[in-house]
């Protein structure tokens, strides 16, 4: 039978996700919109975590902890919302630099003092402190770690599928939502996404290895552990596994294309990228969870 632990890969989900939303927010380049996107769909997951805990057998700390993560997550967006009227520095930064740089070609100089907005108005109040969204992510890690120690077996190799499984699934889920946001910012500088891609391309090394570790898919793939399907979902996980990767690398040299369909088209590849990579993670961890 396989079977899959619903509560804590939703709590995962929640918890990557909101950590690269704090990698990428902490530039203050990205607009409040980004971070109110973020903050709303990982607090919808962590309910969904809540729930499925409740329906398949509760765990204490996981539990307490999913909660934690929807309370920071709702604190977030309050904040950011009631903040709204700031702003983001670093975005009204390339705004301007890209102003004056207009300004020094062309000799058209923009109506309106250097540091306000789009709309000409200044920004008013304290900025929003983008550690706010890093904090769900440390809630999430602790009912995660709880979660692993409560499967039994090799707990050090429970703990490291678990949290970089986390960070897996959070990054792939971003890069594709922020592709998304250069439709709704345009002028965002490729730096937050190039940056999201990359650490990806560092991520996948690190999924890969977690789930190779002893007993792990390479017993799958030699038969020593029955997935139930003859094999079958040990090579889907290798197929899932290889175009990831290779996904990953589409997506970096789409985006040194200089021209701005670029960023579309990477953002497309990384739809299926997230669905190869939810396949690589989610598939040897409906097999292993049985060993």
């Amino acid at each position: 039978m396989i079977s899959l632990d619903a509560a804590t890969v939703l709590l995962q989900w929640a918890t990557g996700g909101m950590l690269f939303c704090w990698f990428t927010t902490r530039r203050r380049i990205a607009s409040l919109g980004y971070g109110w996107l973020l903050s709303g769909v990982y607090f919808c997951f962590a309910a969904g975590a809540l729930a499925a805990g409740f329906a398949q057998g509760v765990m204490p700390v996981r539990e307490a902890s999913t909660v934690g993560v929807m309370i920071a997550c709702a604190v977030a967006l309050l904040v950011a919302v009631r903040r709204k009227s700031a702003g983001v520095s670093g975005d009204r930064a390339e705004f301007d630099r890209r102003t004056e740089r207009v300004a020094a070609m062309t000799g058209i100089e923009r109506a309106g003092d250097v540091g306000e907005d789009l709309v000409g108005e200044a920004p008013t109040g304290p900025e929003f402190p983008p550690i706010l969204h890093l904090v769900p992510a440390l809630i999430g890690t602790v009912g995660l770690i709880a979660a692993a120690l409560d499967t039994g077996g090799n707990t050090g190799v429970a703990l490291a599928r678990t949290l970089v499984g986390a960070a897996f699934l959070g990054a792939l889920s971003d890069s594709m939502l922020l592709g998304h946001w250069y439709l709704t910012q345009p002028g965002l500088p490729r730096t937050l996404i190039n940056e999201i891609v990359n650490a990806l391309a560092w991520l996948w090394p690190l999924e890969l290895l977690v789930l190779l570790l002893p007993t792990g898919m390479i017993a799958v793939l030699t038969g020593a552990v029955d997935d139930g399907w003859g094999g079958l979902l040990g090579w889907m996980w290798v197929t899932c596994a290889v175009s990831t990767v290779v996904l990953i690398f589409v997506t970096k040299a789409a985006l040194k294309e200089r021209y701005y369909s670029a960023v579309m088209a990477a953002t497309g590849f990384l739809y299926l990228a997230i669905l190869m990579g939810f396949g690589m993670d989610i598939v040897a961890r409906a097999v292993l969870d049985q060993t």
